[in-house]
């Protein structure tokens, strides 16, 4: 993973305030600023499981090998409680559908944010599996599956919904899933960012496709326009880090090049 200080557009910026007295004293961070904790409240609806107004049931897991998380996502508020799984990974299909049936889900969707090269994808296996899920991923990835989808389409399980924002860069192919902007959707809005964005830095993007130009222009156009008080989930974290959100520190990097 690159950090967001190795692009050139982000030097000068960076490099103030570095000397900057209130900046970090981690080396490790990438932020210009420490970024400051998420709202209590918003990590307590999602940490917990349940969405009370939205009938969202989220889990987050996690594949210690490739230290990939992997997402569920179901409305429980639908008699049949549909259910998506973003970014399954092969090792740990049994772990994941075992827990679908615990929760009394149907699982609808297995989709993935992007071609990923540190693990091999668990849609296939799930689709042996349970023969009814579908298989999704970009149409730009030129990869197979069910359902090839694109910018602006929007993936429904019940009355929830997901929508697909382009954001090439690490791969040709990535995409960010976000939840829905309307009022019955779940509030703060989520968004997958496979890895386009992580926490604190970026995918590379020497390799798949990749372009540091691209990528910039995806997460400035396309994440970080989103509304403040939005989670962003990690393809992957190296750090024990789970999720992040879009502080104002982030309009720091708001100028293009």
């Amino acid at each position: 993973m690159v950090p967001f200080r190795l692009y050139r557009h982000l030097i000068p910026q960076l490099a103030a305030a570095a000397r900057s007295p209130s900046a970090p004293k981690a080396a490790a961070s990438c932020a210009p600023r420490r970024i400051p904790p998420l709202p209590a409240l918003a990590m307590a609806a999602y940490g917990t499981g349940v969405c009370a107004d939205s009938k969202l049931l989220f889990r987050q897991l996690f594949e210690k090998e490739s230290s990939t998380y992997t997402y569920l996502l179901a409305d429980v508020g639908d008699p049949e409680k549909p259910a998506v799984l973003i970014d399954p990974v092969d090792r740990t299909v049994d772990r994941d559908l075992n827990l679908i049936k615990e929760l009394g889900l149907k699982l609808i969707y297995a989709m993935n944010t992007h071609v990923h090269a540190d693990h091999v994808t668990g849609t296939g296996l799930i689709k042996t599996k349970l023969p009814g899920a579908k298989s999704v991923i970009s149409k730009a990835s030129g990869a197979k599956a069910d359902q090839s989808v694109e910018h602006g389409d929007k993936i429904y399980f019940g009355k929830l919904f997901l929508e697909v924002r382009a954001t090439p860069g690490h791969t040709a192919g990535c995409v960010t899933y976000v939840t829905g902007d309307s009022p019955d959707q779940p509030s703060p809005r989520m968004a997958f960012t496979g890895d386009a964005l992580i926490i604190r830095a970026c995918g590379r993007t020497d390799f798949q496709g990749g372009s540091s130009d691209q990528l910039y222009q995806s997460v400035h156009s396309q994440i970080f326009t989103l509304p403040k008080d939005t989670l962003l989930y990690p393809a992957h974290d190296y750090k024990g880090f789970t999720v992040s959100g879009l502080p104002s520190i982030f309009k720091f990097w708001l100028p293009s090049c």
